[in-house]
C-alpha cells in the first residue's frame, strides 16, 4: 500500500500552516476590509470605477489582511496558547516558525506595495500609513483598551486611498467614510472580542469589550447610530439620492438586530455570527451604492 513520503507529509502541513496563518478559509475580515474602500471608490468614480482599481484594491485588501493576521499572529504568538479559541493557530502550535511568519509578511506586504506603485503619487505615500497602522494594531492590546480603534482607523485607511487614487485629493466625503468605518469596526471588533473577553480578562489583554462593560450594548448602539450618520453625510456631500438612504435606514435596522441578538444570546458562537452579519451589511450599503448611483448616471 502507498503512504505519503515524509517530505511531501511536511510539504502539505506547511501550506496547511500557511492557509491557516493568512485565515484563508476565513474572509469575513476580508470583506470587511474592502467594503468601506468600494464604498469609497464607487462614490468617487460616480458607480464606474476603472477596471485597473477594483483589481488594486479588492486584491490589495486581500493581501493587507492577510499580511495584518500574519504581524497580529506573530505579535500574539505567546499570548495565543493561553486562549482557547486561538491556541491552535500556526505559531502559537508551532506549526510555523517566526522566521517563516516574517518572511510571509513580507512576500504580502511587498506584492500589495507593487499593486499600489500602479496609482498615483498621493495614493502611495498615504500607504506608508496604512502599513504603520497595520503593524501598531497588534500591540496595542498590551497597553490600552482601544486595540478596536487602531484596527478601525487602519480598515479606513483602504477608504481614504481609494478616495485619492480616483481623484488625487481626500475629499470630505473619504474623512467621513473613514470615520463611519471606525465606529463600525469598534462596534463589530467588540463583539468579535466577546468570543475571548474571560480568557483576555486572565491574562491581561485588554480590549473594549471589558472597557465598555455594563455600558456595552448602549455604546454599540450610539456607535452604530454614528456609522449610519456619517455615512449619510457622506452620501449627501456628493449627491446621493434616496435608494441610498432608504438602504442606510434598512442597515441600521439590520445592525441594531444583530446588537439585540448578540444581547439576548452573548455565547460565543452568537458572538461570531454577530461579527460575520456586519460583513453581510456591509456588502448590502455597497449594493446600494451602487444601485443608487446606476440610478443616477441614467
Amino acid at each position: 500500500m502507498a503512504t505519503t513520503s515524509g517530505p511531501n507529509s511536511k510539504l502539505a502541513s506547511k501550506l496547511v500552516a500557511l492557509s491557516d496563518i493568512i485565515r484563508l478559509r476565513k474572509q469575513t475580515g476580508t470583506l470587511l476590509l474592502l467594503c468601506p474602500t468600494l464604498w469609497a471608490l464607487f462614490m468617487a468614480s460616480g458607480g464606474s470605477p476603472s477596471l485597473k482599481h477594483l483589481i488594486v484594491f479588492i486584491l490589495g485588501s486581500f493581501l493587507m489582511r492577510s499580511a495584518g493576521c500574519v504581524i497580529n499572529d506573530i505579535s500574539d504568538r505567546k499570548i495565543d496558547r493561553h486562549v482557547k479559541r486561538t491556541r491552535t493557530r500556526p505559531l502559537a502550535s508551532g506549526r510555523l516558525s517566526v522566521k517563516e511568519a516574517v518572511l510571509v509578511f513580507l512576500i504580502f506586504i511587498i506584492v500589495a506595495f507593487v499593486l499600489v506603485l500602479s496609482l498615483n503619487r498621493l495614493t502611495i505615500m498615504l500607504s506608508f500609513a496604512g502599513l504603520a497602522l497595520a503593524v501598531i494594531y497588534p500591540l496595542i492590546k498590551r497597553v490600552s483598551h482601544l486595540p478596536q480603534v487602531f484596527l478601525g482607523m487602519a480598515f479606513g485607511w483602504g477608504a481614504v486611498m481609494a478616495w485619492a487614487a480616483v481623484t488625487g485629493t481626500v475629499g470630505l466625503a473619504a474623512i467621513l467614510i473613514f470615520f463611519a468605518n471606525l465606529c463600525w469596526s469598534i462596534s463589530y471588533d467588540t463583539i468579535y472580542a466577546l468570543m475571548d473577553i474571560e480568557d483576555d480578562r486572565k491574562i491581561g489583554v485588554k480590549s473594549t469589550a471589558i472597557l465598555f462593560g455594563k455600558n456595552l450594548w448602549s455604546i454599540l448602539f450610539i456607535l452604530n447610530l454614528l456609522l449610519v450618520l456619517l455615512l449619510g453625510a457622506a452620501g449627501i456631500s456628493i449627491g446621493l439620492g434616496p435608494i441610498y438612504f432608504a438602504g442606510l435606514f434598512i442597515a441600521f435596522i439590520a445592525f441594531c438586530f444583530i446588537l439585540f441578538s448578540v444581547k439576548k444570546n452573548p455565547t460565543h458562537e452568537a458572538a461570531f455570527k454577530g461579527f460575520f452579519f456586519n460583513s453581510i451589511v456591509g456588502l448590502f450599503i455597497l449594493f446600494v451604492i451602487i444601485i443608487d448611483l446606476m440610478g443616477r448616471a441614467a
